[in-house]
Parts: structure tokens; C-alpha cells; sequence
């Protein structure tokens, strides 16, 4: 543990009372298995805007994990029976439970992980941006805002998931599909998106009929324990199995007995995209299902009949929010050659705005906040350094701000080919690449052309175009957007992406059946016994 003293705790300061609201204390156990108790090392949750720790937090060993699983897969067989419009009672339960503590929740993610407030709560919040004498109003998008819609879309789901019925071949038979509840699930969470991901997660999973043990990243364990006693308050007063949804706070050892543990049938796991193969490899090599959300080098392409007033704050969101730390930031922009010397003039003049808004994120008019970890500003330098070595031009940007926190200034790198090595690297910090392209044929070739297959955004106003984008030559990404950012998905839609990314799809569409196991059944209802495929087998 690091040595910062039990008074010097953020926690334990009269500013940050509210934290005490959501059942966090100066010592956190980071185990709930139905009860909250862990064994393992103790470790700090840290500020990422200062530095400083926030609270302690008592991780989980093996033989916590043990009984943690062992305890969900039990209330799983309790759980498996109750109707599926009864399951989504609780999950509306857990919905309404978020909206009373939603802004203390979304404080807590700026506090942890180092968003700014819009982005942790999801008010709607009138950022005034001011591009070439523009003014943009800006919609903050919200974590605990996305886990009470899935709620909510995940109730009236619990009364419309359905199978098929199919005609059959054969006289005096029916065909059907049926759908029933898959088990005890695996949730492994990344640090950028602290709730959200578990709370699709949760939220389809519960309906479905499914237990879950969650392994949040170790860096957020915070909002780890706030959401579980959220849900807990809601399973004591339904006299639910408490461990119907259990937390394990812990380490990479814990990740690997979830990935091998044969009582979980799925591991939804979200990160980078070389821990999601391990973790693919592992789960696989037991025939259990893995759902992966890895990593995304998502690109923007602006055609010559772009509207620039909305390429300019559409591209900034995209690239900065979250100080670049979403797996759907823009961070390659392909502008067409007969506007690029304006577009890029644009970006840098709305680039050079960021400065004024950048601060600490609990503060209402913060646009810009830290880098999560010093992993994240080491990986920054890096590739920096990698960019101009291999000849980009630095034309805004490019430096560690110095000040307390883990501070980074967004920035704009131009004269790198397509296809040089840094540009078709995922970069998870505030870098864009903007490059020249002569014909969307060559754009939509550029965009594809990387590892990774998650969001992709085109700007015209050309029908045509469109749907070049949007057809069998066009992007070749999970999320495929026109005139809109690469970030900010909605959770009716699947999210999800292609090749490197992982293939998993998460939240809306029909997500829901990845959580379940599904069973083709005939029903002969005559006297007679007729094969398939009209086959004789007499004796």
C-alpha cells in the first residue's frame, strides 16, 4: 500500500462527504460473494486529476474468488426460475436505484477515473465551445445515465425476447426455437468505462436469468463497490440471493481464473486487444463463449461536399473527449484534398480553445480533464516520439502540461503516410492524425485498412456516397456512422466491432442472446412417425 496516511484521504475530507453516501468508507472491502469480505492486499484508489489517493480498498485473493463463484452460481439455480417480466421488475428496481444516487455516482467516476462531470452523470450540460465564432452546444455523455437507459431498455426487453416457430417438413410436427437462461457470467470491466460496461452487462444479463461475477479494472475499484451496493440494496429488498451479482476486485490473477473457470459459460471481458486474446484463447480452450470489446483505430472521412460546421466540433469530440481515452475516439481524420489546408486550419483553431476549459472534472465548466494513469501519458510520449521519427509534423500540442495531475495537451499530427506504422497503431491518448485523400474509394480502403473494426464516421451530403459507406465495399466496422462522431453510441443499437476488435456486440439489437442458450425442439403431435428428409428406416 502506499504510504498515505488514514487523515490524508480524500474521503476523509469534509469536500468529499458525499462518497460516504454511496457506502464507501476510508476501507473498502473489494469483495461482495454475498457478504462484503476480502482477504488479499490492500491497495489505493487514486485521483487521477491530482494524484492523491481517494480510499482504501481490500482486494481479493484465489479462495475469495472461490467463494464468490461458488455463491453465484448457486442463486443462479434460484434465479434461473423466476419469470423473465419478474426479472425485469428488479433490473427497473436497479434503473430507479441509480437515478437517486446518479450524480453522486457520476462525481465519483470524475473522482476515479477522470471524466469530466457531463460525461460521468449524463445531464445535459451547454458546454459553450467557440470554433471560428461558432457556438456549439455540446451534449455531455453519460455513464450513470446509459446504465439507468439500459435499465430501462432491458425491463420492457424482459417481456419481448422471443424464439422462432418454423414450419416443419413433416405432417403432424411443429419446429420451435426456445431460449432459456445461460448461467453463472463473467464480467471483466476496463478503467475508461467504469459502470457503463457492466451495466449493459448486468442489466441484459439479470433478464436473461443469468447470475454474474464482476471483476472490475483495478485502477476503478471505487465505482466497483458503489454500483454493487447499489444493486444490493435492490436484491435485499426483493429477498433475492444476495450473491445473484457478486464483485471481485483484483488483479490479473483473478482475470485468469475467470477465463478458466468452467461454471462460467461467458466472459464478456472489455480492454485491450492483446489481453482480450489471451482471454479469448483461455475461454475458448474450454468451449465457453467469449464476448470481446477490444480495441478500435477509428477514423473519420470528410468528402469535399462536407458541411464544416459540423465536421469541426464533431471530429474535436471525437478525438478529445475523455482525453482520448475511448475505444470509439477518432484518431485518424482522411480530409479530401480540395479542403484539407481549411479543414486543418479549423481543427487547430478549435484545438487551441481546449486549454482554457482544461481542469479538474468535478468542476461544472471542465472540458478537458487528465489522462487517466501515467501509463497513459508514457504511452503518449511514445508515440509521439514514434510519429516524428517516422516524419509527422506536431502542429498543435505534443506536450505533458505541467501541473498536477496526469495532464496531456490534445494534439494534431499531419505528413504521415496512411499507412506508417504509428498511424495504424491504437494510441489509447488525445492524438489525431490528419491525412489528404484523393477519392472515397481510397478513403474507405484507408479506414479498413487497419487491425481493428470498431467506429468509423463519413461527413457528406452525397446520397451516393453515403451509401457506398454504408454497403458490402464500404466501412468495414461494427459501427458505421454518417455525418455524426465516431463516439457516442446508443444503447438500442448492438455496440460492438469487427477483426481486431473482437466481434462481441453488447447492449441493444439482439445482444440478449449471447446470454442465453438457445434449443431447436420438434414437437410431433400426430400418431405417426415420419423422418426428415423423408427417410425409410424400417424394421
Amino acid at each position: 500500500m502506499a504510504s498515505t496516511s488514514q487523515k490524508s484521504l480524500l474521503i476523509s475530507q469534509p469536500e468529499f462527504a458525499w462518497l460516504r453516501e454511496l457506502g464507501l468508507k476510508e476501507d473498502n472491502a473489494g469483495v461482495f460473494s454475498g457478504k462484503w469480505e476480502a482477504s488479499g492486499a490492500v491497495t489505493q484508489a487514486i485521483n487521477p486529476s491530482t494524484n492523491k489517493a481517494i480510499a482504501n480498498v481490500k482486494l481479493g485473493t484465489s479462495a475469495d474468488y472461490e467463494v464468490a463463484v461458488k455463491n453465484s452460481v448457486e442463486a443462479y439455480h434460484t434465479w434461473k426460475f423466476i419469470p423473465a417480466p419478474k426479472r425485469g421488475e428488479i433490473v427497473r428496481q436497479i434503473g430507479d436505484e441509480l437515478r437517486l444516487k446518479r450524480d453522486h455516482l457520476g462525481r465519483l467516476i470524475s473522482l476515479e477515473m477522470g471524466k469530466i462531470l457531463a460525461e460521468g452523470i449524463g445531464e445535459v450540460q451547454e458546454y459553450i465551445v467557440v470554433f471560428l465564432f461558432l457556438v456549439i452546444l455540446a451534449e455531455g455523455i453519460g455513464e450513470v445515465q446509459e446504465y439507468i437507459d439500459i435499465c430501462d431498455y432491458a425491463t420492457g426487453l424482459s417481456r419481448m425476447f422471443e424464439g422462432k416457430v418454423l414450419p416443419s417438413e413433416r405432417p403432424g410436427h411443429v419446429l420451435l426455437e426456445a431460449w432459456n437462461p445461460l448461467g453463472c457470467v463473467g464480467i471483466i470491466s476496463a478503467f475508461n468505462f467504469p459502470m457503463a460496461v457492466y451495466g449493459w452487462n448486468n442489466a441484459i444479463a439479470l433478464i436473461c436469468g443469468d447470475s454474474m461475477v464482476w471483476k472490475p479494472s483495478p485502477s476503478t475499484n471505487l465505482c466497483g463497490i458503489a454500483i454493487q451496493k447499489v444493486i444490493e440494496t435492490v436484491l435485499q429488498r426483493n429477498s433475492l440471493p444476495p450473491a445473484l451479482c457478486t464483485l471481485v476486485c483484483g488483479g490479473t490473477d483473478v482475470g485468469v481464473a475467470m477465463s478458466k473457470d468452467d461454471r462460467l459459460p461467458l466472459v464478456s471481458f472489455t480492454g485491450s486487444t492483446q489481453v482480450g486474446l489471451k482471454v479469448a484463447a483461455e475461454v475458448q480452450a474450454r468451449f465457453g463463449r467469449p464476448l470481446l470489446e477490444l480495441g478500435g483505430n477509428n477514423a473519420v472521412v470528410v468528402a469535399e461536399d462536407a458541411d464544416l460546421n459540423m465536421v469541426i466540433p464533431s471530429v474535436v469530440f471525437g478525438s478529445v473527449g475523455t482525453a482520448g481515452q475511448r475505444c470509439t475516439t477518432s484518431r485518424r481524420v482522411f480530409v479530401h484534398d480540395s479542403i484539407y489546408e481549411e479543414v486543418l486550419r479549423r481543427l487547430t483553431s478549435a484545438y487551441a480553445q481546449v486549454p482554457a476549459r482544461l481542469g479538474d472534472p468535478l468542476d461544472k465548466q471542465t472540458l478537458y480533464g487528465p489522462m487517466h494513469s501515467q501509463i497513459g501519458v508514457d504511452s503518449y510520449l511514445k508515440t509521439l516520439e514514434e510519429a516524428q521519427q517516422q516524419g509527422g509534423k506536431i502542429v498543435y500540442g505534443g506536450k505533458v502540461i505541467p501541473r498536477e495531475g496526469n495532464y496531456v495537451e490534445p494534439t494534431i499530427i499531419t505528413e504521415l503516410p496512411h499507412d506508417a506504422a504509428v498511424v495504424l497503431k491504437e494510441t489509447f491518448a488525445p492524438i489525431l492524425f490528419v491525412l489528404r485523400y484523393r477519392d472515397i474509394e481510397e478513403a474507405i480502403e484507408w479506414n479498413n485498412e487497419v487491425q481493428q473494426g470498431l467506429s468509423s464516421s463519413l461527413f457528406t451530403q452525397n446520397l451516393g456516397t453515403m451509401f457506398k459507406w454504408l454497403g458490402p465495399g464500404g466501412s468495414d466496422c461494427g459501427i458505421v456512422n454518417v455525418n455524426t462522431s465516431t463516439s457516442g453510441a446508443e444503447i438500442g443499437g448492438a455496440f460492438g466491432g469487427n477483426k481486431h476488435t473482437g466481434g462481441g456486440r453488447e447492449s441493444g439489437s439482439d445482444s440478449w442472446k449471447q446470454y442465453m442458450r438457445r434449443s431447436t425442439c420438434t414437437i410431433n403431435y400426430s400418431k405417426d412417425m415420419p423422418l426428415a428428409q423423408g427417410l425409410k428406416f424400417d424394421f
